[in-house]
């Protein structure tokens, strides 16, 4: 059965909608950056560039790192421009454009994540580098796909009782990264844990300007979960949509968080670009090798 157009939007060249993008303008190894400005951060390093296009926040370019094609896109900022993003790249690759009918076969992409987070945790210092074993969802965007063979229930239950959750907010989704990626992101200069996903940068991240929080000690609690030595070691607004999608859809996902804030001892990095810069050039080194 076709999907219809409604659904599955082309622009006038038979590119996908947001990003501007036919299936050959990508290869299956992918690296996401939230700054379209941080794309050519990445692809400088490239040995050569084959394509490059954007839409609003969208800029994709793919080209050859040391023999190995790989794709950079700019997600923007939140969940919800991941959304977008990852349910049309899987269009490109899972969905016959022309007859607009889902492929017998199934092609998996390999999505990395480089972005910047701040650290909940005292021992996990700015400037470095941390991979994100799980992430949980606190902002609810997945509550809106069938999620109950991918979440934790076990873990996502201590964490509400732990957290005294409110009843009114989306409930938590807690979900592992890629085997695959984290056996090949790894090492002994990366620190590892969960990644708490929130929806927005001020309030849904405990910070105060102006407004009263619904939980004034929300981060607090957040900060000391701990479920069989799995605990919240970081905040940013990308990584539970990426996990969660990522693995609804058959793909597998890693998300690389540059730390360059400690929100527990209130300290920023005096060079977050060279931290980013850092990181950019080890997970290159590691995806090729």
């Amino acid at each position: 059965m076709s999907i219809q157009q409604s659904e599955l939007i082309l622009n006038a060249d038979g590119s996908i909608y947001h990003l501007n993008l036919k299936p050959e303008n990508i290869a299956n190894d992918i690296i996401f950056v939230g700054d379209q400005y941080r794309v050519e951060k990445v692809t400088k390093h490239f040995d050569s560039i084959e394509f490059t296009t954007q839409k609003r926040e969208f800029k994709t370019t793919t080209g050859v790192y040391k023999e190995k094609r790989l794709t950079v896109i700019s997600t923007g900022i939140g969940p919800d421009n991941i959304d977008i993003v990852l349910n049309e790249l899987d269009a490109l690759v899972n969905i016959d454009l022309a007859t607009r009918k889902v492929k017998e076969t199934h092609t998996t992409l390999n999505i990395t994540r480089i972005g910047t987070s701040g650290s909940l945790q005292a021992d996990i210092p700015v400037d470095s580098f941390l991979l994100s074993s799980h992430a949980i969802d606190t902002n609810g965007m997945l509550h809106s796909y069938q999620i109950e063979d991918i979440s934790h229930p076990e873990i996502e239950e201590a964490f509400v009782a732990h957290t005294n959750w409110s009843s009114k907010k989306a409930a938590p989704i807690v979900i592992a990264g890629s085997s695959v990626l984290d056996q090949k992101l790894s090492s002994d200069k990366v620190y590892k844990g969960m990644t708490a996903t929130a929806g927005g940068f001020y309030g849904p991240q405990g910070r105060v300007l102006r407004l009263a929080l619904q939980d004034n000690n929300l981060n607090t609690k957040i900060d000391s979960f701990n479920f069989k030595k799995i605990r919240v070691t970081n905040l940013e607004m990308e990584t539970s949509a990426i996990y969660g999608l990522a693995k609804l859809l058959g793909h597998n996902a890693a998300s690389m968080n540059a730390i360059i804030a400690n929100r527990a001892n209130g300290t920023f990095s005096n060079n977050p670009s060279k931290v980013v810069a850092d990181l950019i050039e080890y997970t290159l080194e590691k995806l090729v090798e």
